[in-house]
């Protein structure tokens, strides 16, 4: 990961087409790392969670150019990479793993590499089935998230008040605020670039198995729905 890294930081600096074009083929090697990592990534997942089996690289990762044409930031590449690994592809509305990698102090989501694991911005049907399943089942909930022990759930975007239709007075009324519904756990450049990254990273993701299918059950009662 450290040409990964390397090329990322260059971006960062010199992030225009002029720059890309000329580095292109240094670009086309980093991406080749990338999507060999996030291939065995989806084959470790798939080890222990038979919904991701039969994936490819191009299910599960994006593309390096920005698309600027509605944001005030014109730059045209992004300074990450990531891959999110979920049932049928990135674009099915399933929560998923997400590996994320990018240069300490460039900025961009969380300042850093990071590994990401649930659904972040669902659809308002989508909150309301989670939040069904939380009311049914909190206990199971909260115990999904102390498993996965060294991820944090994430508590950035909440309502100020408990929505309508759910108690105000149940332990899990701060859980109803949310309006994401994810783990996640930063990492540094030194922890991207451990020897056995691969095997970490699985490790990390399997303690989240049982979150994620709680997150996606929801999920599945909510497409059903519409």
């Amino acid at each position: 990961m450290k040409n990964i890294l390397a090329f990322l930081k260059d971006l960062n600096t010199h992030n225009n087409k002029e720059w890309f074009t000329q580095n292109k083929s240094r670009y086309l090697q980093v991406q080749e790392e990338f999507n060999g990592f996030t291939e065995q990534l989806i084959d470790g997942i798939a080890a222990f969670d038979s919904s991701v089996r039969g994936l490819t690289v191009k299910d599960c990762t994006y593309r390096i150019y920005r698309d600027v044409r509605f944001s005030q930031d014109k730059r045209p590449y992004k300074t990450h990479m990531g891959a999110y690994i979920c049932p049928h592809g990135k674009k099915s509305g399933f929560g998923g793993y997400y590996f994320h990698i990018e240069p300490e102090g460039i900025g961009g989501l969380a300042g850093g590499s990071l590994l990401s694991v649930g659904a972040y911005l669902p659809e308002t049907v989508v909150v309301r089935s989670i939040r069904e399943e939380i009311l049914d089942n909190g206990a199971g909930f909260l115990a999904a998230v102390k498993k996965a022990r060294n991820f944090h759930l994430g508590q950035e975007n909440t309502l100020k008040k408990v929505p309508a239709g759910f108690p105000a007075d149940s332990p899990y009324a701060d859980l109803f605020r949310l309006k994401d519904f994810y783990l996640d756990q930063s990492l540094n450049d030194r922890d991207v670039c451990r020897k056995d990254l691969l095997s970490y990273v699985l490790h990390e993701f399997q303690s989240t198995q049982d979150f994620l299918a709680r997150i996606n059950r929801a999920i599945a009662y909510a497409h059903e729905e519409m």
